[in-house]
């Protein structure tokens, strides 16, 4: 059982991890806008770049969304014309972008590129992989949450 002084440390580890995501995230969301999408939506064209004719639920999991989020999500990108979605086998609907949705995504990618160099440029290249393979160690050691 981790003593007293371990403990503050692990939670100013963990509130530290959490603060540069929040900040990563509200410069993404920001900077995004001017290309006329937020993070959760440019996330999403992401997700269907990668795997084209997913399910819902696969992109939801790829997302960190419920289904029913990235249900309501996928919703907004059909009607802003960004992707279609068609019938697959059974119930299942599956994902594609639109030459739209390659446009904002390509714009997205970017923007998001410069906004990354600039959150991570206080570590130097071999910093950032170090920092790439501990937290990659972390999410591969534990997934229980999925």
């Amino acid at each position: 059982m981790p003593n007293h002084l371990q403990l503050t440390h692990l939670q100013q580890l963990g509130r530290a991890v959490k603060q540069a995501q929040y900040r990563q995230h509200r410069a993404l969301e920001n900077a995004l806008a001017a290309a006329g999408t937020t993070l959760a939506q440019w996330d999403a064209l992401r997700a269907i770049a990668r795997t084209p004719g997913a399910s819902s639920h696969d992109l939801a999991v790829a997302t960190f969304q419920t289904d029913q989020a990235f249900g309501t999500l996928a919703n907004r990108l059909v009607a802003q014309g960004l992707i279609e979605r068609r019938a697959g086998e059974g119930r299942r609907i599956e994902h594609f972008l639109n030459q739209q949705g390659e446009h904002i995504l390509a714009s997205g990618n970017e923007i998001a590129n410069q906004v990354l160099a600039d959150k991570f440029a206080a570590l130097n290249a071999t910093e950032q992989k170090q920092l790439l393979k501990l937290l990659t160690r972390l999410v591969e050691s534990d997934q229980t949450d999925e």
